[in-house]
């Protein structure tokens, strides 16, 4: 589907793929014989209903998890054969949650950017929170504030890709329309934006394509359609679930 700030440029190569992938944990079976690609300059959002796999194969894109079968790659690279911690740095993660460290700003910042102190203010500036919070503890944010500073700590690492697991899911309406627009100028920016959703209203404002997850296995056309159109799609009645 389309957002309605779609139509920019950008390009439909792949930046993802996911070829035949199959996750399992024990005897449960996660991911089904998953195809799918990810472009970059857009923001792909993963959506479905509760349990059909979007997280799992959110953290498949920087190794936080790995397929059981098929190949996940980067830039056409194979995952298994990357390293994981130099991955990360160009396919950063946010979390539905949260994650900062105790400190301040500054030494969270400091984790992913050494000795950047005016960069991190340009950062802390691009995100919508004041450039002078540097030395403010992390613990003193509020939730909205808390996950913009985490946005900001990972595009330190100037990634290429940017995972955002469900980000404004605990957020007031205002913090969640602020995240939303950061993400939309991220990928007009260039940057490739892969965001877990179970809101279909938000599906429709920020996505530029969507990947409809149902029971593991990526949903066809009609399904696909029927879902994002809140029509009664197989075993979801049309509504959205969690992760």
């Amino acid at each position: 589907m389309t957002g309605d700030h779609a139509g920019d440029e950008g390009t439909d190569a792949p930046v993802l793929a996911f070829d035949g992938v199959c996750v399992r944990f024990g005897d449960n079976e996660v991911l089904r014989s998953v195809t799918a690609d990810v472009a970059d300059a857009r923001v792909t959002v993963l959506a479905g209903p509760s349990g059909s796999g979007k997280t799992t194969l959110l953290r498949l894109c920087n190794r936080l998890e790995v397929p059981s079968e098929g190949t996940v790659r980067f830039r056409g690279e194979d995952l298994a054969l990357l390293d994981p911690l130099a991955l990360r740095r160009r396919v950063g993660m946010v979390f539905q949650r949260p994650t900062l460290f105790p400190g301040t700003i500054a030494e969270n910042f400091a984790v992913a950017a050494p000795d950047g102190r005016a960069e991190y203010e340009s950062q802390l500036l691009a995100v919508g929170l004041p450039g002078d919070w540097l030395d403010r503890p992390a613990d003193e944010l509020s939730g909205g504030e808390a996950q913009r500073a985490c946005l900001a700590r990972t595009l330190l690492t100037r990634p290429e890709v940017l995972l955002m697991d469900e980000p404004t899911s605990s957020l007031d309406p205002a913090a969640t329309q602020t995240l939303e627009e950061l993400g939309v100028a991220l990928a007009r920016s260039g940057l490739a934006v892969l965001w877990v959703s179970h809101d279909l209203a938000q599906v429709r404002r920020i996505a530029d394509a969507c990947i409809v997850l149902h029971e593991g296995r990526v949903a066809d056309a009609a399904d696909t359609a029927d879902y994002l159109a809140d029509r009664d799609a197989p075993g979801d009645g049309g509504r959205g679930g969690g992760p």
